[in-house]
């Protein structure tokens, strides 16, 4: 998924399940920068202070340094969260180990991932650890078939638009065999590109083991939506097996309609869609204003450090400590540490 979803989506989400514009804004932001987060190592301070952070994202994708790029503590805590076939913790799917790790949506161990988000909601860390499991969550329908490792597990072969979306000035499958192989390596979804997190997209391609695998993008995220709404419902509540009532269908059907009217290949042109949307008053919160600043002026980075680049000393203020810069990133070492060392080693993963 892309930032049209990440950012607008989960905010509409976040704004539909309870929370007030400015919590919502929280969410909605730690939920995009998971996909901005690339930057890693020790921040200096003049009064001695450091403070270490990790990335939750690369850079780029590119075949020259797959090897490099292939980081599980990366891709399998953060993007293609494995599924274990859908299968709960004392089974194992057939076949060989790269079963287990491969993406799917909703399965025990995404919704584990999501209750830890709620028992440590009162962390100083909730809200950006909310958004963190928000962006992990939703990846799970976007990334279902895929697995965050290089393997020939994520090969594609003969994929074609199925619908008339008409976002792409070439046949999709014109595109998709301009790269494939010589250029992308079978590191999660890489072989498909963005397609699958295309909202608007409808496709189909045959997988590894040559079976054909058709992909409805729309249905699939307006799913991903409302299960974000209900687990952010449930995390208002403070209680994981709450039963709630999710998105109501007037709601639901305005983000089908943008989903399926906004068929930019672009992202940030959706986004800016999303945003004029929200700001008109299509959903039923009301009119609101939201942006998104990844880096530069008005970023969580800048807000935090006075600057968007990595100084080798930065002047340490205490506004710094409760931060959302900081914050952000005590969420993403909280939420891998668990996914990495306590929830996947339930389910017999070792794969980071």
């Amino acid at each position: 998924m892309q930032i049209d979803f990440h950012h607008a989506t989960t905010y509409v989400a976040a704004r539909l399940a309870g929370f007030d514009p400015a919590d919502a804004d929280i969410i909605a932001y730690a939920a995009q920068y998971v996909d901005d987060a690339t930057s890693a190592g020790a921040i200096h301070f003049d009064n001695k202070a450091m403070y270490q952070r990790i990335s939750s994202a690369h850079k780029m994708l590119d075949k020259r340094n797959a090897e490099a790029l292939a980081n599980h503590l990366v891709w399998i805590p953060f993007h293609f969260l494995p599924g274990n076939a859908g299968m709960a913790a004392d089974q194992n799917p057939d076949g060989a180990f790269i079963e287990k790790i491969i993406c799917t949506p909703d399965s025990p161990i995404a919704r584990e991932m999501v209750r830890q988000a709620i028992v440590e909601k009162e962390k100083p860390y909730g809200l950006q650890r909310l958004g963190v499991a928000m962006h992990v969550y939703a990846d799970t329908w976007a990334h279902q078939g895929f697995a965050g490792v290089l393997h020939p597990v994520n090969e594609v072969e003969n994929a074609k638009e199925t619908g008339k979306s008409g976002g792409f000035s070439k046949k999709l499958s014109t595109i998709l065999n301009d790269f494939l192989d010589d250029a992308i390596p079978p590191l999660g979804h890489g072989r498909a590109l963005t397609f699958p997190d295309m909202p608007f997209l409808k496709w189909r391609y045959k997988n590894y083991q040559g079976a054909e695998i058709v992909r409805d993008n729309t249905a699939l995220f307006c799913e991903a939506a409302n299960h974000l709404c209900m687990a952010m419902q449930r995390y208002i509540a403070g209680d994981a097996d709450a039963d709630v009532p999710g998105m109501d269908a007037g709601d639901r059907q305005k983000i089908e309609d943008l989903f399926l009217s906004t068929t930019k290949d672009d992202g940030e042109k959706r986004h800016a869609v999303w945003i004029k949307a929200i700001k008109s008053g299509a959903f039923s919160f009301g009119g609101e204003t939201i942006a998104y600043a990844g880096k530069g002026k008005g970023s969580w980075k800048e807000q935090a450090l006075g600057t968007n680049f990595d100084l080798p000393v930065h002047t340490f203020k205490e506004k710094f400590m409760q931060s959302n810069w900081k914050r952000f990133h005590d969420a993403v070492q909280a939420h891998r540490l668990h996914v990495v060392h306590d929830l996947l080693p339930k389910y017999g993963i070792c794969a980071a």
